[in-house]
């Protein structure tokens, strides 16, 4: 058996290593060519020459902002500057070498080294609070989040609310050099905080999401029932252009959107069993464009036996409308301007807008009321506020692939108003949307040409604009409609009456739209989100009983499925409702 020699070890006096004189000669003076970044060559501990050591790597440490020349820090161990044989440099070349107009260099690399190093954050955690704003109401216990405006609300104070837009589009910026300009890299946060105890169950990315497909007759869809009411269109709208704008005024109502496990009407088709799974089109609209969205959201999933509730968080992303979230340069944390167009502050105040368009669009008066079938169920008789024209339609989609199986859906789509025909047509639920416009040449505007001067010669332009910069929220509104029922889409280009005031907004003009012309328009593919909510559906009922979190993603295309305990938000609530008790103790004061 052969046995084991020890190679002869160099030995050094001074330090640990190989002795200077153990180095090959016709290795001397060859430069060390790294061929990974993990690559390191230098000595190992520096015991004799410790106090000759420059200062910047003694105290246990290495400080680069202070470091020594690249000669040091090579003979210190840092070889983390010598990844390519590119950098190798000969001292008697350079020092002979000058750069003309170095100046004008100099001064252009600290310009970018200026706008890449500036990171931004904040700015969506309260949104804006004054007196007299937009201040939506907090639900109650039994309903849920609800919406609304206070009886002194005159829209000059901007705006209050409670949690604001959280997360989902803080974030830092980093830049760099592509195509020869400039460009931010975002980097966002999630719209949720995600708890150590939260497990990882599945992870789709967009790619395989939306290669899905499921064929289902939204048009043979079953209305069970219906509630609320609404108020006919006003017709006179319909005459508004850039030369005969009109201001938006805000009005007093209350809209209700109660998550899908604290509607009752949904409780009771549940325990009726005539459906395994319940949501709202707010939700399955999401769910449907989720491979549209690029602002994180999440979802909460709630499984009861064999019953699947498909929930929104209070006061979470799907409360707000996003502006220009798919523009190739969307709205970023800037406080130079007011902070007026950061992501949080714009969501805020297209949702203002678009609940007061809705409100102001319609006939207000008994003649123009049509009832549904049963009055409002989220509504307090004995509470003041007047109600918002809306209609909640209770419809029924069948899910199932195979003969065998029988899954049902059952969603609460919600319509804006009526549209009254005048010949042997019949009337027309229709809903009401706004585009929004804040400013043009402003940071985030995405390339929108100016309304005022654009919009009544060139509506295709402003349209194919908006439908490229908002290419989520306007099939997420496309999806809605024909989960509803509605025939048509109203829609409302409305912008600031001062690019620098967010408080003041004018009626520019509006448009028709039917709603699935508007989704082929969008390249909406709704087999395809019927898919995705198949595929959904399928993963959480595979699961046992409890409370699960679908996350996408804040930087990627990807959505995960969590497994999160009973009580994971509760916390989080109840820290909320302290600073709220908080604040308005200090408006008292």
């Amino acid at each position: 058996m052969p046995g084991f020699v020890l190679p002869p070890l160099a030995d050094s006096a001074d330090h640990f290593g190989p002795s200077s004189s153990a180095l090959p000669t016709k290795f001397a003076d060859i430069p060390f060519q790294s061929y990974s970044k993990s690559d390191r060559v230098g000595t190992i501990v520096e015991w004799a020459n410790a106090a000759s050591a420059p200062a910047a790597y003694q105290g246990g440490g290495y400080d680069r902002s202070n470091a020594g020349s690249r000669r040091q820090r090579e003979a210190y161990g840092d070889t983390s500057g010598m990844g390519s044989y590119k950098e190798y440099q000969n001292d008697e070349d350079e020092a002979s070498f000058s750069l003309v107009d170095g100046g004008a260099s100099a001064r252009a690399k600290a310009t970018a080294g200026q706008q890449g190093g500036n990171s931004f954050a904040g700015g969506a955690r309260g949104g804006f609070r004054g007196r007299g704003g937009y201040r939506p109401y907090r639900g109650g216990a039994a309903v849920g989040g609800r919406g609304g405006y206070p009886a002194n609300a005159t829209g000059r104070g901007g705006y209050q609310q409670r949690g604001g837009f959280r997360g989902g589009m803080r974030g830092g910026s980093r830049g760099g050099w592509v195509n020869g300009r400039w460009e931010q890299q975002r980097t966002r946060e999630s719209s949720v905080h995600i708890g150590q105890d939260w497990i990882v169950l599945e992870e789709i990315e967009f790619a395989r999401l939306s290669k899905l497909r499921l064929d289902v007759d939204t048009s043979d869809a079953d209305t069970l029932s219906s509630y609320g009411a609404v108020y006919e269109y006003d017709k006179q709208y319909d005459r508004i252009n850039t030369k005969n704008e009109r201001p938006l005024q805000p009005t007093v109502r209350v809209r209700y959107n109660p998550s899908a496990s604290e509607d009752p009407v949904l409780q009771e088709i549940a325990n009726s069993n005539r459906a395994q799974v319940f949501a709202t089109d707010t939700v399955l609209s999401m769910l449907m464009c989720s491979t549209r969205s690029l602002y994180p959201w999440d979802l909460i999933l709630v499984r009861k036996e064999d019953k699947l509730f498909l929930d929104k968080r209070e006061q979470g992303p799907l409360d707000y409308l996003t502006v220009n979230e798919n523009a190739s340069d969307p709205p970023m944390e800037n406080e130079r301007d007011g902070g007026i167009n950061t992501p949080a502050a714009l969501a805020q105040e297209a949702t203002f807008l678009n609940d007061n368009f809705a409100s102001q669009v319609v006939k207000e008066d008994e003649a123009s009321r049509v009832d549904m079938d049963h009055p409002n169920p989220f509504h307090n008789p004995d509470e003041p506020e007047p109600l918002a024209s809306c209609g909640y339609r209770y419809r029924k989609f069948d899910l199932s692939v195979t003969e065998n199986e029988d899954i049902q859906l059952v969603v609460r789509t919600e319509v804006d108003t009526i549209l009254k025909a005048s010949g042997t047509e019949g009337d027309q639920y229709i809903n009401t949307r706004t585009l929004f416009e804040f400013d043009s040449r402003a940071q985030g505007a995405g390339g929108a040409p100016d309304w005022r001067s654009k919009l009544d010669a060139q509506r295709g332009a402003v349209i194919a604009t908006e439908m490229k910069n908002n290419s989520c929220k306007l099939a997420r509104w496309a999806v809605q409609s024909i989960l509803a029922g509605a025939e048509q889409i109203k829609m409302g280009y409305v912008a600031r009456g001062n690019p620098k005031d967010p408080n003041r907004h004018v009626i520019l003009g509006s448009q028709w739209f039917k709603s699935k012309d508007f989704a082929a328009q969008l390249n909406v593919n709704v087999a395809n989100g019927w898919g995705i909510v198949r595929t959904v559906v399928d993963l959480c009922l595979k699961q046992n009983e409890g409370k699960y979190v679908l996350l996408k993603d804040p930087n990627k295309p990807v959505i995960r499925l969590y497994s999160v305990p009973l009580d994971a938000f509760e916390q989080t609530e109840n820290i909320e409702d302290i600073g709220e008790e908080s604040a308005h103790d200090d408006d008292d004061y």
